[in-house]
């Protein structure tokens, strides 16, 4: 059996005539025919009915056919991972990000992706860090963009970018009167959150060490609503609801005064997150994961400071 015969019969299964099924693979249809003759002779069954002017597949045949199609699939695959090992930068990269990244990150890097290496497709993925941990692990995933800390996870890491965090507030709110805004000051405000299960709630939480403190119930902050998104918090937010900290590249105008909200840094130190790019140690196209590394320092973040490659972590 080979893999020459198995294109043959799916060639006639599909044109159902051997004539149309031999010009489709660029053979004389007597060669089509003995070969394929010589396969249901191997097999000991047959294949497909022959009489009249069309091919009839037989039920057999139609299993076995079905098989050669994904042995034929898998086939591709293969030399597709062939060309890929040798050109790292040719073939889809599968790439995670969690949701506080992706909004604001993924469309300026996208687009340098597109105009540095068009031969190599994002294939994107928003998820949580502990979902895109295990895809990674499982093999769903090349590689990954996410904030620190990070659970144990045994994967190669280059650091990308520092995001400072910043306060938003209502209009109105008596803060827009103030430069900057003390974390301890927080404790006392009605504070909106992400749930749980984001890694940017328990980043707040753990560089705004009052938050965490007051951060339960009882104590002096309240928390009157838990978000799914930055996005749907901010529109809270602007109803006048309470306050937020949302990381400063989901902010592109600070000065901006004539919306619903009002953007303030904090005080020094400056509460703040370092992304990171993760990916299996056992991956073999680091050149492509170089490639993302590169885009995303030419990506223009408000208020993000870009890492060097060699950036510790």
């Amino acid at each position: 059996m080979t893999l020459t015969e198995l294109k043959y019969i799916v060639a006639v299964a599909r044109a159902r005539h051997f004539g149309h099924a031999a010009e489709a693979c660029f053979v004389a249809q007597p060669t089509l025919s003995v070969a394929i003759k010589k396969l249901e002779d191997e097999l000991g069954v047959t294949l497909f009915e022959r009489g009249g002017a069309e091919i009839s597949v037989t039920p057999l045949g139609a299993q076995i056919v079905a098989q050669a199609e994904r042995v034929l699939e898998q086939t591709a695959a293969i030399k597709e991972l062939a060309k890929q090992n040798k050109d790292p930068l040719s073939g889809p990269l599968r790439l995670g990000v969690i949701y506080t990244i992706g909004p604001y990150l993924l469309p300026p890097l996208v687009k340098h992706m597109i105009d540095q290496t068009p031969q190599m497709p994002l294939i994107l993925q928003e998820n949580f860090t502990v979902k895109l941990l295990e895809m990674l692990r499982q093999g769903e995933l090349d590689a990954a963009i996410m904030a620190l800390p990070l659970p144990d996870h045994g994967m190669a890491m280059q650091a990308l970018y520092d995001e400072p965090f910043v306060v938003a507030m209502p209009q109105h709110h008596a803060w827009a009167e103030r430069e900057r805004i003390p974390a301890d000051d927080l404790k006392s405000e009605t504070m909106l959150l992400l749930g749980n299960g984001h890694c940017f709630r328990d980043q707040v939480l753990e560089v705004c060490p009052e938050m965490a403190r007051f951060a339960t119930p009882g104590n002096g902050m309240q928390r009157t609503f838990e978000g799914s998104s930055l996005e749907t918090i901010r529109h809270m937010v602007a109803s006048g609801i309470g306050l937020t900290v949302l990381p400063r590249a989901s902010v592109p105008d600070m000065a901006a005064r004539g919306g619903m909200l009002q953007f303030r840094e904090f005080e020094a130190p400056q509460p703040s997150r370092r992304v990171v790019i993760v990916w299996r140690k056992s991956f073999t196209r680091k050149a492509a994961i170089d490639a993302v590394i590169d885009a995303v320092g030419q990506c223009e973040l408000p208020g993000v400071t870009t890492l060097a490659a060699d950036a510790a972590v």
